[in-house]
């Protein structure tokens, strides 16, 4: 094959050799890097020449925690009708969803998406009266809650006796014990996985989310396994089978709740891999979901929830002895488990898991993640690095949101608000720290402004005027964030040695910016633009 030589800043997250200017690119691997010079010399006589001027070259960007399948399917399948935006103005969104169920008239079941429960009462009625005859289901923006409609609890079998069995705080119901419309955590999470998906569609998700990952700058992407309700395996083993599939996917296959046979739930997830894994598609881990999220009360908390005595949140997977058992069986096949946990709670109970867990396989390199971390004690921040655990944080989550705040002061207390989503303090206890931005589940993914925010803990001016930085003493350098989205990453999918840095025989991938993020202006890192991305050294986007 011949080669290519690849000329601009080079920053390759190497420590041995920091910067370059010139890359020698053959059979989709780095082969030199170094001086524009010296390659010049090297590189055969007719090696394509791809400069990039003045850009910066960065090992390509990984996502440490999205939801690729779900990305897709809001973007071009039946969610799409309602992703307008997130807002909590309820008629605005009833008439998006009228407007789209008379353009498409011969759907089955409808669906809605990116809607924020405000404090104002809102029932299936509020749903029936615009789509009495068919099922619709109308999702928050977190993804962890629902709205349905009549047609649509009968169709999922939510009845009085369900929320009975399930919880009254998973199935809200009436003052006469009926079904309201309004469910989350573990009843939403099945209502959206027994809505059908063929293999055909699951496809066609996924190849709209690696366009778009593409144009956002990555190359590589954790699958945090919520998507179970696509045959996204299937869909995956297609796409690569047919040459389709170049964004590098490493997948968290999902586990219930407390289940019955943890070390079974594992077998499945090997058989799953041994069955579809191949290079752009891998199975590394399981998924659980420890609580929910602060804003809907199902964050899982070490103490009462201010506006509610008396109680602390939903646990979901809260068996001690069965997660430990997932975690060691897990470790048996070379996997990791990859958590949900939000609240203070849900990670005090994880790492207790991880701690006996180890003690009895005696492997300190698991690479276990806990993903989002909203609220943390210090104790557990220090156990985290001790447990050579993975702190996936959220950047783009870090600054007081205007009424989000508010509602975590009302909610958690304002000691508990003030001090959220710890990064800094990871990597001073020596955590490998990665960057997420759980999208879609989460409005934005944004590499640049992800850097910005895990400096300034605020939003840039030219997104919203006002005072929104919040626990300051939490920012990080912009060293530290470009390895939460390059080396970290690739260390949390035990990928360190093929991908994240430029270095030799590694894989060839790249994101080119016209923007230094190690040394421009904060401001102007906002407003960077993606000059290409690059997989196997074959540009899959140029601006």
């Amino acid at each position: 094959m011949k080669q290519k030589l690849f000329l601009g800043n080079i920053i390759t997250m190497d420590d041995k050799r920091p910067f370059a200017k010139a890359a020698i690119v053959k059979n989709g691997v780095f082969s030199y890097i170094g001086s524009e010079e010296e390659a010049r010399k090297l590189a055969s006589g007719d090696a394509k020449v791809l400069d990039y001027g003045d850009s910066f070259i960065y090992p390509g960007f990984i996502e440490g925690h999205a939801h690729g399948c779900f990305a897709g399917y809001r973007a071009v399948g039946q969610a799409n009708l309602a992703q307008a935006g997130l807002t909590t103005n309820y008629p605005k969104y009833r008439e998006i969803i009228k407007d789209f169920i008379a353009k498409n008239p011969q759907r089955k079941i409808y669906m809605a998406s990116g809607w924020i429960k405000n404090e104002e009462p809102i029932t299936k009625t509020y749903l029936d009266e615009i789509c009495p005859d068919k099922p619709l289901i109308m999702n928050t923006g977190d993804a962890h809650s629902c709205l349905l409609n009549t047609k649509a609890l009968e169709w999922a079998g939510i009845n009085a006796e369900y929320a009975k069995k399930q919880g009254y705080d998973l199935v809200y119901v009436d003052e006469n014990g009926e079904p309201t419309g309004f469910i989350c955590e573990g009843p939403a999470f099945k209502v959206m996985h027994d809505v059908p998906v063929t293999v055909e569609e699951a496809k066609t998700y996924i190849l709209a989310w690696q366009d778009f990952a593409f144009a956002n700058g990555l190359t590589a992407t954790a699958f945090a396994g919520d998507d179970l309700r696509f045959p996204e395996a299937e869909a995956y083993y297609q796409l690569e089978e047919e040459g389709k599939l170049k964004l590098r996917t490493y997948a968290n296959v999902i586990i219930p709740d407390n289940p019955n046979d943890p070390k079974g739930e594992i077998a499945n997830v090997a058989a799953i891999r041994a069955k579809y894994a191949n290079e752009y598609y891998n199975i590394i881990g399981a998924k659980v979901l420890l609580d929910g999220v602060v804003e809907a009360h199902t964050g899982w908390l070490l103490d009462d929830y201010k506006d509610q005595p008396g109680y602390h949140g939903v646990e979901r997977f809260n068996n001690h002895d069965k997660m430990v058992e997932l975690i060691v069986a897990a470790d048996k096949e070379g996997l990791s488990v990859h958590a949900h946990s939000v609240g203070n709670g849900a990670t005090h109970f994880m790492l207790d898991c991880i701690e006996d867990a180890e003690k009895i396989t005696g492997d300190m390199d698991q690479r276990n993640i806990l993903a989002h971390l909203q609220y943390v004690t210090d104790e557990d921040i220090r156990r985290m690095a001790a447990t050579r655990s993975i702190a996936a944080v959220p950047p783009l989550w870090t600054a007081k949101m205007p009424g989000g705040y508010e509602m975590e002061v009302a909610y958690a207390g304002k000691e508990w608000a003030d001090r959220a989503y710890p990064i800094k303090s990871f990597f001073d206890a020596g955590t490998n720290v990665v960057f997420h931005s759980d999208y879609p589940v989460s409005p934005l993914l944004d590499v640049k402004l992800s850097i910005y925010m895990a400096e300034k803990r605020a939003l840039p001016k030219i997104l919203m005027d006002g005072d929104t930085q919040r626990n300051i003493k939490e920012a990080i350098t912009r060293k530290q964030s470009l390895q939460a989205i390059t080396i970290n990453v690739a260390r949390q999918f035990h990928q360190e040695h093929r991908i994240g840095s430029i270095e030799f025989g590694k894989l060839a991938n790249m994101t080119v910016y016209d923007c230094d993020f190690l040394h421009d202006d904060a401001e102007k890192i906002v407003q960077a633009n993606l000059v290409a991305t690059i997989v196997d050294g074959e540009e899959v986007y140029k601006a």
